[in-house]
């Protein structure tokens, strides 16, 4: 009896969750493993991209990611690389006209007693704030509830508009009507489950008493900071952009990569899955196990005719887009730029970006004096639903963000290299119930299938490692492969 057959792995998808489960499928499958990575875009990444923003290395997809989830600072040390953090740079919002500090102690909005909102809300606004934790509560524990209605129920309109709609509008580019409770604020909900008497009082039990006060919960696609002197860094970043672990995932990985390939069908095969590539499934791929990293609506399509009941909850998680706009600016022409991190955007302010990060302002590693003396910015644009609005060509979009820039920050000269980066469905949206839409797709898959992604438990960088992780380690205990020591995985 000769040697086992080499296992054969397909990965669906080449963002960062495809990549990094590759990359741990090499780790666990040693290197006789055929692994292959099919993209159906040009390039790898998803959305995360780096651009040459005026000859420097510049993200103008997911800037950042939150260093207290553990799996990105795990993978980078696996891989060798070190992350930069913020600069200790405040943030603000634009809120009723006026743009004033980001209030700290609260948990992305959601206020602690220890809360500050004067000059975010109006005397109307606070007095609900303050109010709330007075007035009876009924919550039944396990439930789940559209934020944005539990939101403005316990403390009227203006803290879901002015703080948390602009905070998880930067994660998810989602409304804070639209989005569930227990899949966005899950410590919240927790607190609630353990019999919080309000929602304040919710806040406080999520933050601890270590934090309570201290820290705001930010977000981390808008790039804003969060922390306060003596904390560690919320925040991190890769000072040669995200490509630097796209590069590196790809390298351990030593897997096929094939571009501009699309999965349109999976069936079984006669010793595993059988995948049906191109437009008219004119090619077939034979593997052993095939793990998912690709968008909801695909993972529907996929999923249909073997996962069924994976396919439909798959089909229940919608998708909204956005736009980054980059820019740079000679620094004389930029002098008015505030010394903050960034501005966050109230919805109901009449503007159109919802997020400016100040990113010579925010990192060192991108400051004048350490680069070319160039000051960088980005703005972020859309929501969910407002998909319409961003159908403006590229000129376009960027003359509405520097008609808001002369406002939130005094710039009106011509800026010398603008990137206007459009996401289409580039982010999933956790409506009520999504987790349990996310537990029925990854307990609906037959052996040698696994589901990796954004859709899944997270949107943020780390949670979409874990997931990949987690994906790749159920396929090699499908499949029944003993470990690998990491010497010899790439041997």
């Amino acid at each position: 009896m000769g040697p086992p057959r080499a296992r054969r792995i397909a990965v669906i998808g080449g963002g960062i969750s495809g990549l990094a489960a590759a990359h741990r499928l090499r780790t666990l499958f040693g290197a006789s493993a055929e692994i292959t990575v099919l993209e159906r875009s040009g390039r790898l990444g998803g959305v995360l991209l780096t651009i040459d923003l005026a000859g420097v290395p510049y993200d103008v997809g997911a800037e950042a990611f939150l260093v207290r989830r553990p799996e990105l600072t795990a993978l980078l040390a696996e891989l060798g690389l070190a992350a930069v953090h913020p600069s200790g740079a405040a943030a603000t919002v634009r809120a009723g006209g006026r743009t004033v500090p980001l209030p700290a102690a609260t948990l992305l909005g959601v206020p602690t007693t220890r809360a500050r909102l004067a000059g975010v809300l109006s005397t109307a606004g606070l007095a609900a704030v303050a109010a709330e934790p007075g007035r009876p509560l009924r919550w039944a524990a396990g439930g789940d509830v559209a934020l944005g209605r539990l939101l403005r129920a316990r403390f009227g309109d203006e803290l879901a508009d002015r703080l948390v709609d602009p905070l998880l509008g930067g994660v998810y580019a989602g409304r804070v009507d639209a989005l569930g409770l227990r899949a966005t604020l899950p410590a919240l909900a927790a607190a609630l489950d353990a019999g919080a008497p309000s929602l304040t009082a919710a806040a406080d039990a999520a933050l601890g008493p270590a934090s309570r006060g201290e820290r705001t919960r930010e977000s981390g696609r808008n790039g804003t900071r969060v922390g306060a002197e003596g904390q560690p860094p919320v925040f991190g970043a890769l000072a040669g952009g995200y490509r630097v672990l796209l590069d590196a995932l790809a390298d351990g990985a030593s897997a096929e990569v094939r571009l501009h390939t699309t999965a349109v069908g999976l069936e079984r095969g006669p010793d595993g899955w059988r995948l049906l590539l191109g437009a008219a499934a004119r090619e077939s791929l034979d593997v052993d196990a095939v793990l998912l990293a690709v968008p909801a609506p695909a993972l529907a399509r996929l999923l249909a005719a073997v996962a069924p009941v994976a396919a439909r909850a798959a089909a229940g998680i919608e998708l909204a887009s956005s736009v980054v706009v980059a820019l740079a600016y000679q620094a004389a022409d930029a002098v008015s730029l505030p010394g903050t991190s960034g501005t966050l955007v109230a919805a109901d302010e009449p503007l159109a970006v919802k997020g400016v990060t100040h990113s010579s302002r925010k990192w060192a590693h991108l400051a004048p004096e350490a680069t070319d003396g160039l000051v960088r910015l980005r703005a972020s644009l859309g929501r969910f639903g407002e998909a319409a609005s961003l159908q403006a060509d590229d000129a376009e979009l960027a003359r509405r963000v520097r008609a808001d820039l002369a406002v939130l920050a005094g710039i009106t000269a011509e800026p010398l290299a603008v990137h206007v980066q459009r996401w289409g469905g580039g982010l999933p949206q956790y409506a009520v119930g999504h987790l349990d839409r996310a537990r029925a797709i990854e307990e609906g898959l037959p052996s040698g299938l696994a589901v990796a992604g954004a859709a899944l438990r997270g949107v943020g960088v780390p949670a979409c490692v874990g997931t990949a992780r987690a994906a790749a380690e159920r396929l090699a205990a499908s499949l029944a492969v003993p470990p690998v020591h990491p010497d010899s995985a790439r041997a």
